[in-house]
């Protein structure tokens, strides 16, 4: 019975839920989404004839770039606006002249309808030159306006072939607008010249550049760029590590940017109260070509030169970013006038430069800090760096020495009884 009465209560509960939900049609998210800025993205596409090549796991990189454009056009989040603009795509001939102003809006930025955006999308074919910079100048005009994040995701195979109009410079006007427009650039050729371009320009603007030789990781990262214009944005803060503790800038809670130097490492510190936890994450960038198998360090240690935690992460060559984090939860104290621990967090990196790379600037280094109210519970601080694993630690040695124990005993119970018989 009462099984019965409550199965009803249950069934009532959700019926009053939904009658609700038909007659407030979800009037307060619709307002806070609006009330936000939409973020745009237009998307850059070189057309030009080379994009023929057949070189993407057996089909042209036109054909990988469709495909990845379908599968991002499917996954773009409601919030963004987005558009598509072509290079090269619609002028057949030689003359130079001609050939450096081809470059079109195929989809205009805005809410997307992705039937049409596909069926535009499909139309395309390699045609013409490689006019880099007009292209950029365009999307840039094209995502002009509002206050939401703007970005450019630049997918090309070359050069810009319309010198001298440097699509370099051109990045490096569109920053110094100050529109906060980025750039990402990714490169369907690994040749010198194509990865120093498009990596000058998306560091121009404070983008990445990716390398991409393969059709799923031109979805991947696309569909990733796609979807960080709809991150909500935090702007770093520029700072500069030191090579000691001692002379090292004081960070709070926020999102900070600096360069580090190939195989070095940068101090930053921060002080800890009582009763809180720091909680740091870092991400060094390879922003030209590097060495494989490489790794990135973070740890906290005292201003004595003690670790007390610490966390790495590594790379193959595969990637273009490596990350790590660690957690310090410091204990409370029964002194309410107790002093903060400053700790040292030290970022260290075993990158190489690739033969004649420059090592200057250093990599880009991006560093999360956050200082929380931290657990009340002894067991959760830090100790030494093993934190909770003194307890696993001594669990490990008690087992370890019952067992002997035992094993012992057995053995030679066994070796008795063996005598006897």
């Amino acid at each position: 019975m009462i099984t019965r009465q409550r199965l009803a209560a249950g069934i009532c509960a959700l019926l009053a839920t939904l009658t609700a939900g038909v007659a407030f049609p979800a009037g307060a998210v619709a307002d806070e989404t609006d009330s936000a800025a939409s973020p745009k993205v237009e998307l850059v596409l070189d057309v030009s004839g080379s994009m023929s090549a057949k070189d993407m796991d057996g089909g042209s990189r036109m054909a990988a770039a469709k495909q990845a454009f379908n599968e991002v056009l499917d996954a773009t989040p409601e919030e963004v606006q987005l558009g598509i603009r072509t290079l090269g795509a619609n002028y057949h001939g030689n003359d130079r002249k001609t050939g450096c102003k081809d470059t079109a809006q195929l989809y205009p930025v805005g809410t997307l309808n992705r039937t049409e955006a596909k069926t535009a999308v499909a139309t395309l074919t390699p045609t013409g030159w490689t006019p880099i910079g007009p292209a950029l100048l365009k999307a840039a005009d094209d995502l002009n306006g509002g206050d939401g994040t703007r970005r450019i995701v630049l997918i090309s195979d070359g050069e810009d072939t319309c010198q001298p109009l440097d699509p370099c410079e051109v990045a490096r006007e569109i920053a110094a607008k100050g529109i906060g427009l980025t750039i990402d650039t990714l490169g369907l050729v690994p040749d010198a010249k194509t990865r120093d371009q498009l990596s000058c320009i998306a560091d121009a603007t404070g983008g990445t550049y990716t390398s991409v030789q393969h059709k799923e990781e031109l979805s991947d990262r696309v569909g990733q760029l796609v979807d960080r214009a709809a991150d909500p944005v935090v702007t770093p803060v520029a700072t500069e590590g030191t090579a000691q503790c001692t002379s090292a800038p004081t960070l709070k809670s926020g999102l900070y940017t600096d360069r580090e130097e190939f195989g070095k490492h940068r101090f930053y510190r921060v002080d800890v109260n009582p009763g809180q936890e720091l909680r740091a994450s870092v991400s060094v960038g390879a922003d030209r070509e590097v060495n494989p198998d490489f790794g990135v360090l973070l740890r906290a240690v005292t201003v004595h030169g003690r670790e007390i935690v610490r966390g790495e992460g590594t790379g193959n060559g595969r990637t273009d970013v490596v990350s790590t984090g660690l957690r310090y939860p410091k204990a409370e104290s029964d002194d309410d006038n107790a002093p903060a621990e400053t700790v040292c967090l030290q970022v260290t990196n075993s990158f190489s430069a690739a033969s004649g790379v420059k090592t200057t600037p250093g990599l880009p280094l991006e560093l999360t800090v956050d200082v929380v109210d931290g657990s009340s519970k002894a067991s959760d601080v830090a100790s030494f760096g093993l934190g909770r694993g003194w307890w696993l630690l001594g669990a490990l040695v008690l087992t370890g020495f019952v067992a002997g124990l035992l094993w012992g005993w057995v053995s030679r119970w066994r070796l008795a009884v063996w005598r006897t018989n």
